[in-house]
């Protein structure tokens, strides 16, 4: 499949649990001393475990100076899509546009359900995320008023704001046809996980997002694609996956994740992630 020609940028998972509150803050201050691109955090409310994903966005936003952060990814059901456009449009204001936003149609939907959030059906969830970028965009309209009318989501006159500091990107989550279809008309990224997915799953998903794309009219090349690398990856072939990822599948994000020392991060960002954008930048 085909580089899109995209900058290549590196990211960290960050599991927000709240017994290793202050822990999670001082990576994030190391990630962006020595130089990550961006930082997600899973967003599931009903864990009660985990601190809330927005709230540890802003913390994590104010701790930091260069970082992007995001909601990796934002669970729909429980996050009304106007809120949640004004959410994210208050954070990029706030940090001069370090706010991208991933979006997802929801799972686990009885935990969804007991914190009194809806039980939607594949068909339903795919419906109601395309209603919620639409929503979404409108918020960050800078119109004086707004209409949205959807058999899930509906706004009636509300006054839009604040607009964002930057174009935020919707960055959706999603593996099975319709929400491919949806990412290439609609969506700024794919963000699918590794685990979840594998070389010849990204290259039949990029054909249908493209195929997609084409058809609504958008160039392909401006859909990003986010990975959730994780931990799957030995460290010492990671140059040479990320490598391949980026030029045979248009990969141009990465979000690595698991344990690691503060020597460890620094090896990533000073010594692996020069090696791919190198060897990228020599292939183009």
């Amino acid at each position: 499949m085909p580089d899109y020609g995209n900058d290549i940028r590196f990211g960290y998972f960050l599991v927000p649990d709240a017994s290793a509150a202050q822990g999670i803050l001082d990576t994030a201050a190391v990630l962006d001393r020595v130089g990550f691109d961006l930082v997600g955090v899973q967003d599931h409310p009903y864990q009660r475990r985990f601190l809330d994903a927005w709230t540890l966005l802003s913390a994590i936003a104010s701790r930091t100076e260069n970082l992007t952060v995001f909601p990796d990814v934002a669970s729909l059901p429980l996050r009304p899509p106007a809120v949640l456009a004004k959410a994210a449009a208050s954070l990029d204001v706030l940090t001069g546009g370090r706010v991208e936003l991933g979006l997802g149609a929801g799972a686990f939907w009885d935990a969804i359900a007991a914190m009194g959030g809806p039980r939607r059906s594949p068909g339903e969830s795919v419906q109601a995320l395309r209603e919620a970028v639409a929503v979404m965009r409108l918020m960050w309209s800078g119109e004086r008023a707004i209409r949205f009318d959807g058999d899930f989501y509906a706004v009636d006159g509300v006054h839009p704001g604040p607009v964002p500091a930057h174009p935020i990107g919707i960055w959706i989550g999603g593996y099975k046809p319709r929400m491919l279809r949806l990412v290439g008309e609609l969506g700024d990224g794919w963000l699918p996980s590794l685990g979840y997915i594998d070389d010849d799953g990204i290259a039949a998903a990029t054909r249908t997002i493209d195929d997609a794309a084409t058809a609504a009219g958008r160039d392909p090349a401006r859909i990003r694609r986010i990975l959730n690398v994780g931990d799957d990856i030995p460290r010492d072939e990671l140059a040479q996956r990320l490598t391949a990822f980026a030029l045979d599948h248009g990969i141009d994000t990465f979000v690595l994740g698991g344990p690691a020392s503060d020597e460890q991060l620094s090896y990533l960002a000073q010594d692996v992630f020069p090696a791919v954008r190198d060897a990228v930048d020599a292939a183009r």
